[in-house]
């Protein structure tokens, strides 16, 4: 993506199912839980780069021990910075222990992350402050052990102030209206619930209260828990959390909007954001890796009892398309080979836009994240040429072989010309400085196309802002004096914010929406923005059941060729003489390549849950308004 946003966090969660002791024998080190959690984020760091955190339990510990630790960094290389702590609690050599059982026992007893139960979190901060008081798991403290809460996940609420004033009618006094700790102390609520009618249930049985813990620890239904904290949720979520006794649980959105996929065997449990880091670190198949049905919690119970049960009805499942057009890493079998039809379904526009021309156009990709997509471009066109030249050797008489030779020599013509170079720093402050900063973002490869006669095809995976497009791209394949250039994007025209976990939360910041409000001015139609302003205004008392994303009415007014022009305009530098044309995958195709995750709400404003088309609604009043800030 050519334009940098933040986006989806990244879980990692291990349960050992046997004692510490086997793994010690088995792997040769007490650390064999850290090392593979070191890796299942290091494989996801794609997902998060502001912050990290690990948090570990120690199952059946000492009374008056330490039996839940965490670390968290916001460090340049937070993983790298976690880990290193962690593992100088290793550094005692093996030789001083007289076996592994001893081995295992000494770190169980003294090194606070020698631990059955583990949670990594890899933050994109898509709200507040960039402090490691910021950064994932949180910790709910209780001296009952089975009333500790450790959370962490991959998520984003719409209605996190209907959930602050619900704690606050529980009669709490919540100390932060952010939806992780919102979400923390409504499980912990309900958590604390479960935990004293067991007790009073035991208690009136005359049993001891040493004795109550152990039935508590073992009745406890996680699964209740989650139904009552869950049941007014209203965004995309797939959060991780552990119970100081060492139950756990990953929870699921009913749309299925997050991914969450795990792996179970007779030594471990394991839960993970992305399938390939699973597969990678464990070196398990495709086929044995499942995903977190939607609604539903993958329960790890402390005896090692593992299910999957229902919490929430599972609507419509809406998986988010972005994960699949660019924030997954694209090592994923299914999504190497969606991203690739990606690029396949856009031939025919391609085509059209060149005029049929192999002859004087070059292809090449924006890197590195449409690379892939790219590739199914390339064998999109190569299908088209092999007809072409079927046809054409067919419907020729008295073949010349220099006809022949022409024909087979027509071929597609791809070079590597974007490369991206530098990152521009934020500590440029004048606006000049930082716009000439940025346009180094991307180099060239220069010689790469003949001046004034070659169009150049560059594609990209998605267009959000413009800005990089503009400043950096355009400006740098300028210089290489194309007849014309033509942008392809992967994905459709994003023209409504996310809130489900992306950071696409403010309405002008889409070079989309921004083509919409100059066609609207263009053509007379100014006053339709204040309608519609009105219309969102009128229901931001209605429940959320009851509002329409009223922005969709603006989008209606125009096709998707002519706000596709207009971006066209948008995003020419204004020393650029040469013809620029942006081209979008559109919808039906979208769906066609990722017919599993048709989470599309970006892209056509049709939001998954009711809180969505609120969202929507706040964006562009902000935008009429004035205001800087995201619409949840």
């Amino acid at each position: 993506m050519s334009d940098a946003i933040h986006h989806e966090c990244g879980i990692a969660l291990i349960r050992l199912l046997k004692p510490l002791a086997h793994y010690t024998e088995k792997y040769h080190t007490a650390s064999y839980a850290l090392q593979k959690l070191y890796l299942l984020m290091e494989k996801q760091h794609n997902r998060g780069q502001d912050g990290a955190g690990v948090a570990v339990i120690k199952l059946d510990p000492l009374p008056g021990s330490h039996f839940i630790n965490r670390v968290r960094s916001i460090n340049p290389q937070p993983i790298t910075d976690i880990f290193s702590q962690i593992f100088s609690h290793f550094t005692r050599e093996r030789k001083s222990f007289s076996n592994p059982a001893a081995e295992a026992e000494w770190h169980k007893r003294y090194n606070p992350f020698a631990g059955e139960l583990l949670l990594g979190h890899l933050r994109y901060g898509t709200y507040g402050r960039n402090t490691d008081s910021y950064c994932h798991p949180f910790i709910r403290e209780n001296n009952w052990m089975t009333r500790n809460l450790v959370l962490a996940g991959n998520f984003n609420m719409t209605n996190v102030d209907d959930q602050f004033n619900l704690l606050i009618e529980l009669g709490q006094h919540p100390r932060e209206r952010s939806d992780t700790i919102t979400v923390m102390e409504k499980i912990g609520h309900f958590l604390d619930d479960e935990v004293q009618n067991i007790f009073d249930k035991y208690k009136n049985q005359k049993y001891s209260n040493k004795e109550i813990t152990d039935f508590i620890a073992r009745e406890l239904s996680v699964s209740r828990i989650l139904r009552r904290s869950a049941k007014d949720f209203d965004g995309g979520y797939a959060m991780a959390g552990m119970f100081g006794h060492g139950d756990a649980f990953v929870l699921r959105d009913p749309n299925g909007i997050r991914p969450a996929y795990y792996y179970h065997d007779e030594e471990i449990v394991v839960v993970a954001s992305e399938r390939p880091a699973i597969q990678t670190t464990f070196n398990v198949p495709y086929e044995k890796i499942e995903e977190v049905k939607p609604g539903h919690a993958l329960v790890i119970k402390k005896d090692g009892r593992v299910k999957q049960d229902l919490v929430r009805e599972p609507g419509e499942k809406r998986s988010c398309s972005f994960e699949r057009i660019y924030f997954s890493r694209g090592t994923d079998k299914e999504i190497y080979e969606e991203r690739k039809k990606l690029g396949y379904y856009l031939t025919e526009q391609v085509l059209k836009a060149i005029q049929y021309d192999f002859e004087n156009t070059v292809f090449s990709f924006i890197p590195n994240t449409a690379e892939v997509a790219f590739y199914g471009l390339m064998k999109g066109l190569e299908d088209y040429l092999n007809q072409y030249k079927k046809q054409q050797l067919l419907q020729i008489k008295n073949l010349e072989e220099e006809t022949i030779e022409r024909i087979l020599n027509l071929r597609i013509r791809w070079e590597k010309i974007a490369v991206k170079d530098v990152k521009a720093r934020t500590f440029i402050t004048d606006d000049r400085s930082r716009d000439e900063m940025v346009s180094h973002v991307y180099d060239i490869t220069y010689g790469s196309i003949r001046p004034g006669q070659d169009t150049l095809v560059v594609i990209d995976d998605s267009i959000v802002r413009g800005t990089t497009l503009q400043k950096s791209i355009l400006a740098n394949l300028a210089k290489l004096n194309p007849r014309k250039i033509v942008v392809v994007s992967s994905a459709p025209q994003i023209r409504y914010p996310d809130c489900y976990g992306i950071d696409m939360s403010r309405m002008y910041d889409f070079v989309a929406f921004r083509a919409l409000v100059e066609l609207l001015r263009e053509r007379g139609k100014w006053q339709m923005l204040h309608e519609v302003y009105d219309l969102c205004i009128a229901d931001m008392e209605k429940p959320a059941e009851e509002v329409t994303n009223h922005v969709k009415k603006l989008y209606d007014l125009f096709t998707d060729d002519e706000i596709s022009a207009k971006i066209s305009e948008i995003v020419k530098p204004h020393n650029l003489f040469t013809e620029v044309q942006v081209i979008f995958q559109t919808i039906e195709n979208l769906h066609r390549a990722c017919p599993n995750h048709t989470g599309d709400w970006y892209f056509t404003g049709n939001y998954p849950t009711p809180g969505g088309n609120k969202v929507a609604n706040r964006a562009f009043i902000n935008f009429i308004e004035g205001k800087n800030e995201r619409g949840y």
